[in-house]
C-alpha cells in the first residue's frame, strides 16, 4: 500500500501527502544503479530557495475524480504570481517530467514586465506523491548537505544509511495507469475556470509536452463546446501537437494493453527505475542554490559517471553547470540543457562562470522550486505521453476512440497563437514547433496578423526559454509583446 512517510506527513502549507512505499526488489543490481546516474544524476534541483520576485501564492484545488484514484490525490495544484487583481491571467503547463515550480523566475519575469497578467502555473497530481519531508528540511536549515544527500542518493552506495527515501511501488498505485490526457485536460479545465472568474481574460500556453496538452485542452469537446472558447490565446514553448500522423487503432490498443502489465511511470533510463530521473533531479540545483561554494558531495560519489564528472574538483555550482551546459553535459540530458557558461579556469574547487543567455544561479532557481514542491516531476505517468500522439492538433481519428480522447475542435481555434521554436523540437531539418502552430492557425482560419512565430533552434536549447535571463530572452521578449499587442485584454 502507499502511504504517508512518518517523518514527512501532510505539508500544510500546500496540503500535500508525500508517499513512501516498498522499493519491491528494483534495486539489486549495483550496475542498474551506476547506469541510472549516468543518464539522470544532477540534472536539476531540491526544492531549493524560492526565485527572486514576490513569494508565489500556492493553491490546491479539487480536480478531476477519476475512477479509481483516491480521493486525495483527485487534486490540481496551482502556483499563482503577479498581482491578485490583475484581469488577465496566462496559465502554464509543464512538459514531460516536470514540475509548475519550473516556472517560477520566468513567471516573475513576465509579471513584472507585464503588470496587468498574472501567471498561474500548473503543477499535475502525479507530484503529489512525492517524498519532500528532507528537502524542505534543508530550506529550514534543519538538515545538513550531506543528510539531504544520504537521504535521497547516498543511501543506494552505503547499506547503513537506513532512514531514506523510499520509492512508490507500481502496486500501490494502479489507478495511475489512468492518468493520461483526459485527466490531464479536466485538471486543467478546473484552473482555466477559476482563471476565468470575474470575466478575466485567459491565455493557456504549455512547454515541451505542456504544449501538447495545451493543443489538447483547446480542442477539446465539452457537452458539444470546444473548450477554446474558454480562452483568449495559446502559448507554444518548443512543444505542441503535430498533425496528420497518429498511431492507428491497433497501434493505440497495442500500447493500451502493454502498459496494463508494465509500470504506470515513464522511465526515462529504461531500467525499471522510473523515479530515478527525478530524484537525482531534486539534488543538483538545491546544492547550487543553498551550498553554492562548497566541494560538490555529487562529485565525490562513487557512483557517479564518466559523463557528468567534471575533469577536477569543483563547487556545487561548478558540478551542476556542467551537468547541464550544452557544451559538457552528456547529450541524453538535452531535455534539461541550456547556454549557461562554463567551468571557471581556476580555483579548488572549480567554480562555475556564468555567461550565454543565462546563470547557473538561475537555472538552479528554475528546478529547485519552493517548500513542498521542485521544478521536476519524480512520477510521470506513461498514458500522458501515450495519449499526447493521438492529439493530432484536434483533429478526430481512430487512436483518439481506443484512448477516450475528445480532441476534436481543431478547426475552431481562432485565437491568437504564439510559439517559439527551440533545439527539441527542431528534427530532421524541419522546425516541427513552427510548423505544428502554423498548420493548427490554418486549419481554424486564424489570421496572419494574430499568429506569431519565433525560431531559434540553433541558439536555444530546450530550457532556454524558461531559464534565460530576462536581458537576453528572446522568447520572454516576444511573449511580452503578444500579450500585450495580440490578446484582447478582459475590460477591453
Amino acid at each position: 500500500m502507499y502511504g504517508r512517510p512518518a517523518n514527512a506527513g501532510l505539508l500544510s502549507s500546500h496540503g500535500r501527502w508525500a508517499y513512501k512505499s516498498p522499493i519491491d526488489g528494483v534495486l539489486g543490481n549495483r550496475n542498474a544503479k551506476w547506469l541510472v546516474l549516468a543518464s539522470a544524476a544532477l540534472v536539476c534541483g531540491l526544492a531549493a530557495a524560492p526565485a527572486l520576485g514576490v513569494a508565489p501564492r500556492v493553491q490546491v484545488m479539487d480536480g478531476f475524480a477519476a475512477p479509481g484514484t483516491p480521493t486525495e490525490l483527485n487534486k490540481v495544484t496551482v502556483i499563482k504570481q503577479g498581482d491578485p487583481q490583475a484581469t488577465n491571467v496566462l496559465v502554464l503547463i509543464p512538459g514531460t517530467s516536470a514540475g509548475g515550480a519550473y516556472f517560477i523566475p520566468l513567471a516573475n519575469s513576465i509579471v513584472r514586465a507585464s503588470p496587468d497578467w498574472q501567471v498561474w502555473s500548473v503543477e499535475r497530481r502525479e507530484n503529489l506523491l512525492e517524498d519532500h519531508s528532507v528537502l524542505d528540511q534543508a530550506l529550514d536549515r534543519t538538515a545538513t548537505a550531506q543528510q539531504v544527500f544520504d537521504y535521497y542518493l547516498g543511501w543506494l552506495q552505503n547499506p547503513l544509511i537506513l532512514d531514506h527515501f523510499q520509492p512508490v511501488s507500481d502496486s500501490s498505485v494502479p489507478f495511475a495507469r489512468d492518468w493520461g490526457m483526459e485527466v490531464a485536460v479536466e485538471d486543467v479545465r478546473r484552473v482555466v475556470k477559476a482563471a476565468g472568474r470575474h470575466g478575466r481574460t485567459v491565455v493557456l500556453g504549455g512547454h515541451s509536452l505542456g504544449g501538447s496538452i495545451t493543443t489538447a485542452y483547446a480542442t477539446w469537446d465539452f457537452r458539444g463546446r470546444a473548450a477554446v472558447k474558454d480562452l483568449s490565446g495559446l502559448v507554444y514553448i518548443d512543444g505542441g501537437s503535430l498533425g496528420g500522423a497518429p498511431p492507428s487503432a491497433d497501434e493505440a490498443q497495442a500500447s493500451v494493453d502493454d502498459l496494463d502489465h508494465d509500470s504506470p511511470w515513464l522511465d526515462l533510463v529504461g531500467l525499471g527505475l522510473p523515479w530515478a530521473a527525478g530524484v537525482f533531479n531534486a539534488l543538483g540545483s538545491s546544492a547550487a542554490v543553498l551550498y553554492p561554494h562548497d566541494r560538490s558531495l555529487a562529485e565525490q560519489f562513487l557512483l557517479l559517471p564518466p559523463s557528468l564528472r567534471p575533469p577536477v574538483r569543483v563547487t556545487n555550482r561548478g558540478q551542476y553547470g556542467y551537468a547541464v551546459d550544452t557544451e559538457t553535459g552528456p547529450r541524453n540530458l538535452a531535455l534539461v540543457q541550456v547556454h549557461i557558461g562554463r567551468l571557471a579556469s581556476s580555483g579548488d574547487p572549480r567554480d562555475w562562470e556564468n555567461g550565454e543567455l543565462g546563470s547557473v544561479d538561475r537555472m538552479a532557481r528554475v528546478f529547485s522550486g519552493i517548500v513542498g514542491m521542485d521544478g521536476t516531476s519524480w512520477y510521470h505517468p506513461r498514458r500522458l505521453t501515450i495519449d499526447a500522439r493521438a492529439v493530432n492538433n484536434g483533429i478526430d481519428n481512430p487512436a483518439q476512440d481506443v484512448y477516450g480522447l475528445d480532441a476534436v475542435h481543431g478547426r475552431k481555434v481562432d485565437v491568437p497563437i504564439y510559439a517559439f521554436q527551440a533545439s527539441l523540437g527542431f528534427s530532421s531539418g524541419e522546425n516541427r514547433v513552427i510548423r505544428a502552430a502554423r498548420q493548427l492557425a490554418k486549419q481554424a482560419g486564424v489570421r496572419r496578423r494574430k499568429v506569431t512565430l519565433v525560431s531559434k533552434p540553433d541558439t536555444y536549447a530546450h530550457v532556454d526559454p524558461i531559464a534565460a535571463i530576462p536581458s537576453k530572452n528572446a522568447f520572454l521578449r516576444h511573449l511580452v509583446r503578444f500579450l500585450d499587442r495580440r490578446v484582447t485584454p478582459a475590460g477591453s
